[in-house]
């Protein structure tokens, strides 16, 4: 999945009415995308404009979860994900994140699917809700103590070695 970050934070609702540093908002969306890649398995590619930035090349961090990219000056990140979408083989399934019309005219046309932003944070949502639930639902994620793994019998014959001290 390649996802155009500022055009994610453009349609974010929580970002507009926070209104929080584009910073901070980068940083939120990198870390929920973490989290939506650890939950669903998916390779993510998030990209963002390096246009009106200084970068002379592209920079490329490889995180735990997914890959964050800025682009280089002059570039857009619309450029970038139609580049790369039209060098991955035909059969790689490839989902787009963006509500810019004219990229999902232009990825529709490379083969892969599009994901208007508003759904992807819908998804993100979503997706964080069901992971956090299997969670809670799984008996062996609760806490368990060595006292509860124990039977009657040998509970009574620690306690009888504990009172002798």
């Amino acid at each position: 999945m390649f996802v155009d970050g500022y055009n994610v934070i453009g349609a974010w609702p929580e970002a507009q009415v926070a209104q929080e540093p584009l910073e901070d908002a980068r940083d939120r969306l990198t870390h929920l995308l973490e989290d939506y890649a650890g939950y669903t398995g998916q390779e993510v590619v998030l990209v963002f404009d390096g246009h009106h930035g200084e970068r002379p090349t592209a920079t490329v961090e490889a995180r735990a979860a997914i890959t964050v990219i800025y682009t280089a000056h002059g570039q857009t990140a619309d450029q970038y994900i139609e580049y790369a979408c039209g060098r991955l083989p035909v059969y790689r399934e490839v989902r787009v994140a963006t509500s810019d019309h004219l990229e999902q005219t232009m990825i529709l046309g490379r083969g892969a699917t599009r994901l208007s932003s508003r759904e992807l944070l819908n998804e993100l949502s979503q997706t964080r809700n069901a992971g956090r639930q299997r969670h809670l639902d799984n008996p062996a994620a609760a806490r368990t103590t060595l006292q509860s793994a124990l039977s009657d019998e040998q509970r009574k014959r620690l306690e009888i070695l504990r009172r002798q001290k």
